[in-house]
Formats: C-alpha cells, structure tokens, sequence
C-alpha cells in the first residue's frame, strides 16, 4: 500500500495550485490530508471522485475555515473512525481513521504551540493522544499514524537547531513527548531508512526558507513496530508546492 500525507494548509487553495492533478500523477492508494480549513461542501469531491478517489472521509473543526483533517482512499475501508471520542481534542478535527482488514490508517494534526496559551492545549493533546494511541494499538497492532506533529525530533530535523531552541516545535519538552512516543512502539520511517540531513517538510514563507532549504521535518508517518519489516520506502516529495508543507510517503508491504 503507498501511503501520502500532506499538510495542504486549506484544501480549497491547494486545488487552485494544481493538487488535483498532482494527487493523480503521485497515485497513492490512501492519502492523508491535514489543515483542511474546510468542510466536505465546500470541496469539490466531484473531481476528486474522478480522479480516482472515490472513497473520501472529512473530518471538519467546529470553527470555520480552521484545521481539519481527511482521507482519501481508492478501495473502500471496512471500517471509518471520526475523532477519538475526546471532545477537547475532537472539536478542531485533528484525527481521522481508516481500517482495512490487516492494516489501518491515521491522518493526525497535532496542535501547533506557537502562543502560549495554546501551547498549553498543545501539550494536553499529546498527552491525551498518546494514551489514546496506546489503548488502541491493544485492538489495533498494524496502524500508520500520519500528519503534522509540529514537533522536530532530533537536531537533524531542523535547519537551525540552536537558534530554535526556544521556539515552539523544538523546545525540549516537545522533543521528549516525541521521543517517548516513539519509545512505545512507533517507528519514523523516514529515519528507519534515510538518516541524511537537510530532509525538510515544512518551510516559512519568509526569507526565501523553501528556496534556501531552510526548513522543519515536522510531518511523519509514524508505524507500529510490528510493521517495521514491511517498510519499503519512505520519502519526502519536496518538488510538491501546493502548501508551505510537502508532501511525505510511506509504502508498505
């Protein structure tokens, strides 16, 4: 199965910028989108359809034009999760699943933390979705966990790593969550099989960042352990601009 996960930073505006067309050149079976910043109304699932997605599933934030995550599948799931039953965490739309008979498929937006009072939220969410992850993983053991954590992992990951170490996205306390998360039983398969740096998914719109490569991988597909010896390939597509994030992919045997 080829996996995609791509924050689009509003699926409306990536659609002006050629993303249908790109979703099919790319032709994953299931790709995981986050930050929508719309609902299924506002999206032409129309042409989405004809592109060879017919099986969609949108999960929408309460507050308009804000968040959001969704899946798009080729063959229909047997099973579909909207949110995780936490309304802290449910009301902004941040989870999403799909379940096929030996493999299921998460598309995650992970709060960002970049005033203080969500950072608060922020760290309530990853608190919250790792005892979901855990519990679930009982019922579940072959999941892939994709999206925007908003959290570099190691130093790596960062194109300036000591001159963000107060930011958001790197503090410490950020890195650990993920560290610890991974400890769990969750692999980066990006890092199982590519431990070159200056692999970006994310870059401002400031200061000519994506031009110079000066980027954040803050965007994963994270699997179960026992999918470790599966993992066939994992890449970052950069050359994908419908967003200020690119794209990442993750096929899976």
């Amino acid at each position: 199965m080829k996996i995609i996960s791509y924050n689009v930073n509003g699926i409306r505006a990536a659609i002006t910028k050629g993303f249908i067309e790109w979703l099919q050149s790319a032709n994953p079976d299931v790709i995981c989108l986050q930050e929508i910043k719309a609902t299924e109304d506002q999206i032409p699932t129309e042409d989405i359809t004809a592109a060879g997605y017919p099986y969609q599933y949108y999960f929408s934030a309460q507050k308009k034009g804000y968040s959001g995550v969704a899946i798009l599948c080729k063959t229909e799931p047997k099973n579909v999760v909207f949110g995780t039953g936490l309304e802290s965490m449910d009301f902004e739309g941040r989870n999403l699943r799909v379940d096929y008979d030996n493999l299921s498929v998460m598309s995650m937006y992970l709060p960002s933390g970049t005033n203080n009072d969500r950072l608060g939220y922020k760290f309530k969410y990853m608190d919250d979705i790792q005892e979901y992850i855990v519990n679930l993983r009982t019922e579940i053991p072959h999941l892939v966990i994709c999206g925007d954590y908003n959290i570099c992992h190691e130093a790596i990951d960062i194109h300036n790593p000591k001159g963000n170490v107060k930011t958001s996205g790197f503090l410490p306390e950020e890195r650990s969550w993920l560290d610890g998360f991974m400890k769990t039983g969750m692999v980066d398969t990006f890092r199982h099989l590519n431990k070159e740096p200056h692999n970006y998914t994310w870059w401002s719109y400031r200061a000519n960042a994506r031009n110079n490569n000066k980027g954040w991988r803050i965007d994963y597909c994270l699997v179960t352990e026992q999918l470790i010896d599966n993992i066939k390939r994992a890449l970052i597509l950069p050359e994908a601009k419908h967003s200020d994030h690119c794209p990442i992919l993750v096929e899976i045997e």
